[in-house]
């Protein structure tokens, strides 16, 4: 999946901001989950609208992202 699959953002729905594609469920509540210590299994659970492949592939397409600012970054 591309990221264009994975995300879907609208002003006129949820305030604009990045959510997973075909739901209201914002992006930055996968990685605020992350970043308190849960689980994806526990985001999964509490989000079921949001597949796994969505949440896998979120997380492939910000790694990939991040690698390639350090890449730029050192150039």
């Amino acid at each position: 999946m591309n990221l264009h699959e994975l995300i879907e953002r609208d002003p006129e729905r949820a305030g604009g901001v990045a959510v997973f594609t075909g739901t209201l469920i914002p992006v930055a509540v996968l990685f605020e989950f992350l970043n308190d210590d849960q689980t994806m299994e526990t985001f999964l659970d509490q989000f079921p609208a949001v597949s796994r492949d969505q949440a896998r592939g979120v997380l492939g397409a910000s790694r990939d992202l991040l690698l390639t600012l350090q890449k730029n970054l050192k150039s």
